[in-house]
Formats: structure tokens, C-alpha cells, sequence
């Protein structure tokens, strides 16, 4: 029989009042998040910090479409299933579980408790911890669509920017499960977490132009755009006659599309979706150890300013993770 859960009314957040510098993050008592359709009730004990979790909350990324304050920001969770969405449902109380929200589109995971479809969520991998598994499904999910969409594959020529970034270091290791040959690029100090985590060649672009040693290649994972030293701009040039440069960052680089055009290679950007049937592919990879995660730092939820202000820094190794319960 399925574990019953006694819920309190109410449940301790992270929220903002209004979007600004980390600051403006501070704990507040909350309603407990109403299940609709197909939602389950989940309580939290870790949860991912993405980089659009600070963008939104300094007023860009996707600050415009939250619709009254607070708000709780948050996409990645980990934690245990204490309503299932039907009485026959695959994800029942007790279950340990991780997924990925909509964020402003529902409530996020900077909170005790979450409300999220039930496609957006799946079985915790077993091998991980909560703190490990929180900083999985965005990076996670993000890597695994470009890296298809890149059309990764043996014979193939990768290169992948930011390799030692939360969702880099994914695309690293899923463009090599695929068999392709993956070049990274990475600051000197992260040339051998590259080397560790399978990249067949690294280049430090400290002291390297990657398009001096990068050449005729069949995609590349844009992590970066044009806002550091016109990085997407100079990757059309490592690419081939009609490579395919997967981007991700949003407004990263407005004139993509035309200077790829221009350039006589192809362009595309890419938006997560939060897919529960992938991530149990993931999940699969995680569990053979075929694939790892890496968390560079865990916070209390109490302190997500300063994990806010590490993380607008850009220099993430891995995943930063919030912890929410003990």
C-alpha cells in the first residue's frame, strides 16, 4: 500500500518580491502548491540553480511572463512523491524522484514542496544521491537535445564550448556515448576534469584560439554565443561547408541565423523540454555509471543569494545544488 503523507498548510521558500541582485532572494512561509490534471505533489530535498534561475531573477530570462510576486523560482528537484496524481499512477508516495518544471508557468523547486506533471518526472536513479540528482534534469536534458540534434555519431567531429559547465560537461560525455570524436574547450584548471570526463581533445582558451587547432567540423555546441570575444561567430569558422552549430544560450547572439547563412554553414537554437521519457535514458547512463554528474557546490536553501552570486560568475564546474531538507 502506498505511504499517506500528513502535508502541513504551509511551506518554507526561497522567494523574490521583485526581480534584482541576489539580495532580493529571501525565505518566506508559503502555500503548499495545488495538483491540477496530472500533476504530482513532490517534497523537495535538493534543487538544481541553473543559470537562467539568475537571469530571471536579475529581471532577464524569463522574469517577463511572472505574473505576480513572490515568486519561486527553480526548475530542478529531486526529492519523494507524497500525492501521485491517481491512485494507479507509475510514481506513487514514497517514490524518490527528480524532474524539471515550468518556471513561471508553475511554481518552482526553491521550496519544500512542488506541483509538476507527471511527464516531467521520473525515478530517481538509484546510484545518485539527492544532491547529485537535483543537479541533473536542465543540464541534463539541455545536452541531451543538442547533442541529437548535433547529430552526434561515430565518424563524427564535435567540438563542445564550456565543456566543464553544467550542461558541458553532459554534452561532453553524451556526444562520446554516441561515438563521436569531441574536442572541448575549458579554462586551464579544467583541461583535466575535460580529459577525465572523455573529451578526445581540449583546448584552453586562456592561451588558445580554438579555430587555429579546431577545424572542419561537423557541429558544434554553442554554450557561449557571442557575449564573450565573438565565440559563435569565430566557431562558423572551425565548422565545415554546411556544419551545423547548435546554440542554447537565449539573446547569446541575435544575428546568428544570418551570419551563419553568410558563412555558408547552419545554425539552430535550442530550448529544453522536460521530458521524462529522455531523462529515464539518462537516468540509464547515470545508473551504469556511463555517464556522471558533477556538483561543484551545495548551499543551504537559507543561503541562495550567495549560491546566486557563484553562479553569475561563470565558472562553474559541474552543477551548483541547493538543499532544501535534511
Amino acid at each position: 500500500m502506498a505511504t499517506e503523507y500528513e502535508l502541513p498548510e504551509t511551506m518554507r521558500a526561497l522567494v523574490i518580491d521583485e526581480t534584482g541582485a541576489p539580495e532580493v532572494l529571501h525565505l518566506a512561509d508559503r502555500p503548499l502548491p495545488r495538483q491540477i490534471s496530472d500533476e504530482v505533489l513532490i517534497k523537495v530535498v535538493a534543487a538544481g540553480l541553473n543559470p537562467i534561475d539568475a537571469k530571471t531573477r536579475s529581471g532577464k530570462g524569463v522574469s517577463a511572463a511572472i505574473e505576480s510576486y513572490p515568486a519561486i523560482l527553480g526548475n530542478d528537484f529531486s526529492g519523494v512523491v507524497v500525492r501521485a496524481a491517481f491512485e494507479a499512477s507509475p510514481l506513487q508516495p514514497g517514490d524518490a524522484v527528480y524532474g524539471m518544471g515550468r518556471v513561471p508557468r508553475t511554481g518552482g523547486s526553491f521550496a519544500e514542496y512542488v506541483s509538476v506533471s507527471s511527464m516531467s518526472v521520473a525515478h530517481k536513479p538509484a546510484r545518485l544521491s539527492h544532491a547529485e540528482a537535483a543537479a541533473v534534469p536542465v543540464a541534463a536534458l539541455t545536452a541531451w537535445g543538442m547533442v541529437k540534434l548535433a547529430g552526434a555519431a561515430p565518424g563524427q567531429r564535435l567540438l563542445v564550448h564550456a565543456g566543464s559547465g553544467g550542461v558541458g560537461h553532459f554534452a561532453v560525455q553524451f556526444a562520446r556515448v554516441l561515438g563521436a570524436h569531441v574536442t572541448a574547450t575549458g579554462s586551464t584548471r579544467n583541461l583535466d576534469f575535460l580529459r577525465g570526463i572523455g573529451a578526445d581533445e581540449v583546448v584552453d582558451y586562456t592561451t588558445t584560439r580554438f579555430e587555429d587547432v579546431a577545424h572542419d567540423l561537423d557541429s558544434v555546441i554553442d554554450l557561449i554565443g557571442n557575449v564573450h570575444d565573438n565565440t559563435g561567430t569565430r566557431s562558423l569558422a572551425a565548422l565545415r561547408p554546411g556544419g551545423l552549430l547548435v546554440n542554447a544560450p537565449t539573446g547569446s547572439w541575435p544575428t546568428m541565423a544570418a551570419d551563419a547563412a553568410a558563412a555558408g554553414r547552419r545554425a539552430t537554437g535550442f530550448k529544453v523540454s522536460p521530458d521524462a521519457r529522455a531523462l529515464d535514458e539518462i537516468s540509464a547512463l547515470l545508473d551504469a555509471g556511463t555517464v556522471r554528474v558533477h556538483v561543484d557546490a551545495v548551499y543551504e536553501l537559507e543561503d541562495g543569494a550567495a549560491a546566486h552570486r557563484l553562479i553569475e560568475q561563470g565558472h562553474t564546474r559541474g552543477k551548483i545544488v541547493l538543499r532544501v531538507a535534511g
